[in-house]
């Protein structure tokens, strides 16, 4: 049911690019142009891939889980640590019909700020590795 989901989305995305309706050939990519993929879609891969045990019977709907991302790389902008981001700052991921565990939280974090804010990633390793939790 996970892959299903992941590739459910990841299709959604890909056809959510539209096509050319015209004859006309399309350009192709330089080579030094790069394919970027969407945070959603690599967040909600790298959450399937884990295999958290928070999420045993299914993730929760992208939707649902997609809207941590951004706002934890928003409080980690202006200084915030993972700890009041799940504390503190009401952004422990969870929902109304489902929940994390805290060992699943800190790597949703962690996860979330590959895909969102790589930039980011050095400091919340290093508080999650200082906490124990890495």
């Amino acid at each position: 049911m996970r892959r299903t989901a992941t590739a459910l989305l990841l299709l959604a995305v890909l056809t959510a690019c539209g096509s050319n309706s015209d004859d006309k050939p399309t350009a192709k990519p330089s080579a030094s142009a790069t394919q970027s993929v969407d945070p959603l879609v690599k967040f909600t891969s790298a959450v399937d891939d884990a295999q958290l045990k928070s999420y045993a019977t299914g993730i929760p709907a992208y939707q649902d889980l997609g809207a941590f991302p951004p706002q934890w790389c928003k409080a980690l902008d202006v200084g915030h640590s993972v700890e009041w981001m799940l504390g503190d700052g009401g952004l422990y991921p969870i929902g109304q019909d489902w929940g994390t565990e805290k060992s699943d939280a800190y790597q949703l974090v962690l996860l979330g700020t590959r895909a969102y804010c790589p930039e980011h990633v050095g400091a919340v390793t290093d508080e999650l590795k200082a906490a124990g939790e890495y």
